[in-house]
């Protein structure tokens, strides 16, 4: 405002400065105010600035309108007082006239600021209880406004294109079963929240755990009927809630065994039969392998050098540190860039190499459905020997691969 009390009170002090003119008094020209800061304690700028004025001896006299305007804690005042009486300071308040130099100013001070405090913490209380009321009887209260809803008239009200998209969570993570998977896809999809960034888990755990949802009002833990609409039925959050129920050491395992078979029909014996993704679980834990069709249909081989049965996990590092290898050998970089050049598209060569240096860090930050899709495109054939393994790449499939890792990085630096 153009004048507010800040100007009444400082008119006030300036007038009382003014009447004592004859002892010497002088207003300073640096202003003091701490307009929307509370009083309630002393991290204001412009008492700090007070302060370091005091010290530096530019002040003897602190002036205000009422003693609650310097402080409303009686610890607060206690602490500042100390320091006007180290550096030889007197404080006055133009509507409570005493002075802090003697016994009884003191006492009446610390009479004012008692009851200072306890109207400020009186007017707490009752701001606590305001919001305590209103929230039992479902009114929204500001704060975060959740996905799905927009703010009119102080009341949350539906947005149906957020509330579907709440909606399609909540169901994927039911079909899912994994905070983590589904952050990654949604992340893939550039999905954004409320105030526009890419959410992650934290996130997705938030929103899934959300009352608000079952148009409910949340005060301390307790939920109550609210006055806006509910955008998840019963059933789906009880469903989902009975996911995020069990340990998420359990729910990990679950989705560790839906996840594809990274060599899934790509993989083969020497002697050509193909090996198989099997799984054992034991107590908690579960183990994948690849195993021969001659194993698992009793096929007699003769004598067999090579191993029938391998740890899944380690063949597909093994095969996914030779895939990361070879894509590095200069021969297949001139011919990922010829291909490029051949087939248009407008991947120039510098993102087509930059894409190459970064796959390892790609590779890292896809979820298994899509790394197992990217070794179908770049593998041909993985063939188990006595010495090793043999990886067979589709040098025809690196061009595509690359084209669409350097596409989704230029619309996100677009945006």
């Amino acid at each position: 405002m153009e004048f507010n009390s800040l100007d009444a009170q400082r008119e006030a002090c300036e007038a009382y400065i003014a009447s004592q003119k004859s002892e010497g008094w002088v207003a300073t020209r640096e202003r003091y105010d701490d307009g929307g800061f509370s009083g309630g304690n002393l991290d204001r700028p412009g008492l700090k600035q007070l302060l370091a004025d005091i010290d530096d001896g530019l002040i003897d006299v602190v002036v205000v309108y009422k003693i609650d305007r310097l402080s409303r804690s009686l610890m607060d005042f206690s602490k500042l007082v100390e320091v006007f009486d180290r550096n030889g300071v007197t404080f006055v308040s133009v509507t409570q006239s005493f002075n802090t130099t003697t016994s009884m100013g003191r006492l009446t001070l610390n009479i004012l600021l008692s009851f200072a405090q306890f109207e400020r913490e009186v007017i707490g209380e009752r701001i606590r209880d305001k919001v305590a009321a209103s929230r039992k009887r479902g009114i929204w209260m500001g704060g975060y406004v959740p996905l799905g809803y927009d703010v009119q008239d102080r009341k949350l009200v539906v947005n149906e294109a957020e509330a579907a998209s709440v909606r399609r969570i909540f169901q994927r993570f039911i079909e899912l079963g994994s905070a983590t998977v589904l952050a990654r896809e949604l992340r893939s999809e550039a999905f954004r929240n409320k105030q526009g960034t890419l959410i992650d888990k934290g996130y997705l755990y938030r929103l899934l755990n959300n009352r608000v949802y079952r148009g409910e009002a949340l005060h301390k833990g307790k939920a109550y009927p609210g006055e806006h609409d509910a955008i998840v039925d019963a059933d789906l959050w009880d469903r989902v809630h009975a996911i995020l129920q069990e340990s998420p050491r359990k729910r990990a395992n679950n989705s560790r065994a839906q996840t594809p078979a990274l060599l899934k029909g790509l993989i083969f014996g020497e002697n050509g039969a193909a090996m198989t993704p099997t799984s054992t679980k034991k107590g908690a834990k579960l183990y994948r392998y690849y195993v021969s069709m001659d194993v698992i249909r009793n096929r007699e081989t003769g004598e067999e050098t090579a191993p029938m049965r391998l740890a899944a996990g380690m063949v597909e590092d093994a095969v996914v540190t030779e895939v990361r290898r070879i894509l590095q050998t200069p021969e297949v970089v001139t011919q990922v860039l010829a291909a490029l050049k051949r087939d248009g598209g407008g991947v120039s060569e510098a993102d087509a190499i930059a894409a190459l240096q970064e796959f390892n860090a790609l590779w890292s930050q896809l979820f298994p459905a899509e790394q197992a899709r990217i070794i179908q495109l770049l593998v041909r054939r993985v063939t188990v020997t006595a010495a090793g393994l043999e990886v067979d790449i589709r040098r025809e499939g690196i061009a595509g691969v690359i084209r669409e890792m350097v596409v989704p990085r230029r619309l996100e630096a677009a945006e």
